[in-house]
């Protein structure tokens, strides 16, 4: 071996080979820290890193049985039932939640999904009180209701949320109510949160509820407790359908972001309901749950366009 296939080594003087530079090289190229380097140059937001999720034709669930979600907790103490109309009508709190709002809507909900929404002529003209409905599989389910609303009930509808789930701790009580506009509603249909929706339908203000009471494992539609439909038709209130198309393909039950990739959404806003003449309970129940399952069959197309 000639002197030119030799140099001395940093480290001790011992001669070193091309052998050794490759094996350095092979070696730095399995390093973790490379490695991670390399996957965050390569990393592009806008593209999705995994197949879109197929999207359901339908969410009629065929009469399968309620989902077993365990048993119900318990609501927290009622002090969240001391709320009074104040706090869904005062403009200055209605300026905050605006911004708010606006932050996490079009700040990151709209950043994570792609939204497409459509609204029948009714709901376009649909102003004051009514209840505003819709199938429930994802949490992003009611800022994209909220944000799709007509803009004359988009300011001022509250929403309706487990009381057991958002009320239990300061935070998510000081969230839920800055963004959501929310009033606590106790599951288990008892305790001194009852009420408050319709003193809230009563003084003009329209609420978000999803009457099936909790979101799909599946993101098949599950049946519909009769509470919604009992309210509009006590107070003699419109119901507003609204069928979400993609939601929970984009964000499943037990994760806690949406998929990358932007996947689509349809947001689908029927004509509002009203109870007809010796219609009972039970049967405008059934009526809006059907509304709910054939706008989701009408605008599911819109999901391949």
């Amino acid at each position: 071996m000639t002197d030119q296939d030799r140099e001395p080594t940093a480290h001790s003087g011992e001669p070193h080979s091309r052998h050794d530079d490759d094996a350095a090289a092979a070696e730095q190229q399995k390093n973790p820290a490379t490695d991670r380097l390399k996957v965050i140059s390569q990393w592009r937001p806008w593209e999705p890193s995994e197949p879109a999720p197929y999207v359901l034709d339908s969410i009629d669930a065929h009469g399968a049985p309620p989902e077993d979600h365990g048993p119900t907790p318990v609501a927290p103490p009622a002090e969240s039932a001391q709320i009074g109309l104040e706090h869904f009508t005062d403009p200055g709190r209605r300026r905050m939640r605006a911004i708010a709002r606006k932050i996490f809507f079009n700040g990151l909900v709209d950043r994570t999904i792609t939204r497409r929404v459509e609204r029948k002529p009714g709901a376009e003209v649909l102003s004051g009180a009514c209840v505003v409905v819709a199938n429930h599989s994802s949490h992003l389910d009611a800022p994209l209701i909220m944000s799709s609303l007509p803009v004359n009930l988009r300011q001022h509808v509250a929403t309706g949320v487990a009381a057991d789930y958002f009320f239990t701790t300061w935070y998510k009580k000081l969230f839920t109510q800055l963004v959501f506009n929310a009033f606590p509603i106790d599951r288990k249909g008892a305790g001194e949160n009852r009420g408050l929706s319709r003193k809230l339908l009563s003084a003009g203000i329209p609420v978000l509820v999803f009457p099936e009471g909790t979101r799909s494992k599946d993101g098949r539609m599950r049946e519909f407790k009769v509470g919604a439909a009992a309210l509009a038709s006590s107070i003699k209130v419109p119901v507003l359908p609204v069928a979400l198309i993609g939601a929970h393909e984009a964000m499943p039950r037990d994760t806690s972001w949406p998929r990358r990739g932007r996947p689509p959404v349809v947001v689908a806003i029927g004509e509002p309901l009203t109870v007809r003449e010796n219609e009972s309970t039970v049967a405008f129940n059934e009526r809006i749950q059907a509304t709910v399952r054939s706008l989701y069959r009408e605008y599911r197309p819109l999901i391949d366009q």
